[in-house]
């Protein structure tokens, strides 16, 4: 059994998702305590439980202290299986966040898996779902993850009720990743949208990030996605906007921002814009966030993997320290919290 203390570095669910992520892979039992102390309202919420008993299901997991507010969890599993699911988040618990904790053993899943997931598709404190779709997708497909993600209804907070479909064809093994610079600009594109609100509001929010960036000197073209107020009445009204630079080489920087209630459309596209231009700035071949997403698949991939990133987090860094804990790699970095640095690890070659 591998304890994994869950107050260590970042302190959050991360620490539960790659923890269990990386136990199914690995066929190892872990005990994660003190779950979420750090945070206002410690121990698992409904999203953290949902990722887990969807994982627990398709690796035959025994779990101990599943349930909300736990802040003690043990995970078992016994084997990994494909096949259809659907799991349901409750609410607006964030879809990409369970994504994270299911994606990796998805790959070395015996057989074909479709998922279908109900719940937040764009909501605060987590990736928007365009950006699972138009930048992690793609950087995993470099390693020949090979997923097909359908949004077919938003969800937004409070209520949620979004719908996406995930399919994937395991590759069985990952290849290393080995992208340190970044050459010429092939593109940035993005994707602002609204549900159960007026359709200027994603014409705003596209105008408004698009004139932030051409001050800067980039072009941009943005994709404009609305719902009539008549469509999905069950649903929360809501918007967001995600954009995403992609580079020849398949490097790929993205940035997100969701609309809250008494922010105006146009804030919300120039802050996309800015953390866009803020990771434009650096030069890290991949942003901040897909930095600590691609750790697990770095670290069971065949090879040297190497990258870097416009900064270095706290998140990054937990994902690496519970990898090194669970899967017995060695990870080296360079670079400090909040400035560019490197990623190394060679990979423990797993396969199915």
């Amino acid at each position: 059994m591998i304890e994994v203390a869950g107050d260590t570095l970042e302190g959050g669910g991360q620490i539960v998702r790659t923890s269990v992520a990386l136990a199914a892979l690995a066929s190892v039992d872990v005990r994660i305590t003190k779950i979420r102390d750090k945070r206002p309202n410690p121990g698992l919420q409904p999203q953290h439980v949902t990722a887990v008993k969807a994982l627990a299901k398709m690796s035959n997991a025994q779990t101990e202290g599943l349930t909300q507010g736990s802040r003690e969890l043990v995970f078992r599993p016994r084997g990994r299986t494909g096949g259809n699911f659907r799991f349901d988040a409750g609410t607006a618990g964030s879809i990409p966040l369970i994504l994270q904790a299911l994606m990796p053993s998805l790959a070395f899943a015996p057989d074909l898996v479709e998922l279908e997931l109900i719940g937040g598709t764009d909501v605060k404190w987590s990736p928007s779902i365009d950006y699972v779709r138009l930048a992690i997708l793609p950087t995993l497909q470099l390693m020949g993850y090979q997923a097909n993600l359908l949004v077919n209804r938003r969800g937004h907070y409070p209520r949620g009720g979004g719908r996406v479909i995930f399919k994937i064809v395991p590759p069985k093994m990952l290849h290393a990743i080995q992208i340190t610079k970044r050459d010429q600009q092939k593109s940035i594109e993005g994707v602002s949208h609204c549900v159960k609100l007026p359709s200027h509001v994603a014409q705003r929010q596209a105008e408004a990030a698009r004139k932030r960036l051409l001050k800067d000197d980039y072009e941009v073209k943005v994709a404009i996605e609305t719902h009539s107020p008549d469509q999905d009445q069950n649903a929360s009204p809501g918007s967001g906007i995600t954009l995403v630079t992609r580079f020849m080489n398949g490097s790929v920087l993205g940035a997100d921002s969701v609309g809250e209630r008494g922010k105006p459309a146009e804030k919300v596209g120039e802050d996309c814009a800015g953390k866009l231009l803020e990771e434009l700035k650096s030069n890290g071949s991949f942003d901040r966030h897909l930095g600590d997403i691609l750790i697990p698949f770095m670290a069971v991939a065949e090879g040297r993997s190497e990258i870097s990133v416009s900064q270095m987090t706290t998140h990054t860094l937990t994902n690496i320290h519970v990898a090194e804990q669970i899967l017995n790699v060695k990870f080296q970095t360079t670079g400090v919290v909040g400035e560019f640095g490197t990623i190394v690890v060679e990979g423990i070659g797993l396969k199915t």
